[in-house]
Order: structure tokens, then C-alpha cells, then sequence
């Protein structure tokens, strides 16, 4: 039986492994490789605080990201396609690694930003 998420350290398993993914994902890589050319050593730990904050209650992620992926959307557009295979190697990585009441609300969490993230960025390129 896998365990729940409970601790940093699970966060820290989660965003590894899901990012590995994302970076050889034929589907969406390229934005994170090529378009935004993100900075993993400060990304990563930014996330690990965004996940860690919704899960665990910790309050310790400071940002916004909307913004950011509203201007990536501007420099190679992001469709339903794109936010859809981000959700399906999300809720995999989950799967493969936990199960439990926290793994089920980062599923509805993840689905929640990624819907919420679509409607913003798209409303934003319409105006």
C-alpha cells in the first residue's frame, strides 16, 4: 500500500518526478525547455512551496503565477490540449507515487488551477 502525502519530503518526490516528465514530454516540453527556458534550480523550489502550501497548509509560497504563464501564452500560444496532458502527467505521477486523502485533493486542486489557468490566460489574449 503507498502511503499519503504528509511531509516536505513527499512534495519534494512529487515535483521531482512529475518535472522530469514535463521535460521529455513531447506534448509539452518545449514550453518549459525551449519557450519559458525555465531555471530549475529556482523553480523547483518555488513549486515544492506552491504544492506544499495547498497540501500541507504551510503558507510558505509567495507569488503569482498567473502573469507569468499569461506571457508564456503570448510567446507559443497554450491550448486545452497542452493544460490537459500537463493534468494527465500530474495525476499519474500522483498515482504512481501515493494514494490517500492529500493525493486525492492535489488531483482536484490540479484540476482547479489548470482550469482556472486556461480561462485567465485565454481571456487575457481575446482583449
Amino acid at each position: 500500500m503507498k502511503s499519503d502525502i504528509s511531509s516536505r519530503a513527499h512534495i519534494e518526490l512529487l515535483v521531482n518526478t512529475f518535472y522530469k516528465k514535463v521535460q521529455n514530454d513531447n506534448v509539452i516540453a518545449h514550453f518549459f525547455n525551449d519557450v519559458a527556458q525555465v531555471n530549475w534550480e529556482t523553480h523547483l523550489p518555488k513549486m515544492y512551496d506552491f504544492w506544499e502550501s495547498i497540501l500541507l497548509n504551510q503558507h510558505n509560497y509567495k507569488g503569482n503565477p498567473m502573469p507569468i504563464h499569461i506571457d508564456l501564452n503570448k510567446k507559443s500560444p497554450l491550448n486545452k490540449e497542452h493544460f490537459e496532458r500537463w493534468l494527465q502527467l500530474f495525476n499519474s505521477t500522483l498515482d504512481e507515487l501515493f494514494e490517500g486523502e492529500k493525493t486525492e485533493l492535489a488531483k482536484t486542486r490540479a484540476l482547479s488551477i489548470a482550469t482556472v489557468m486556461q480561462i485567465k490566460v485565454h481571456s487575457t489574449t481575446k482583449n
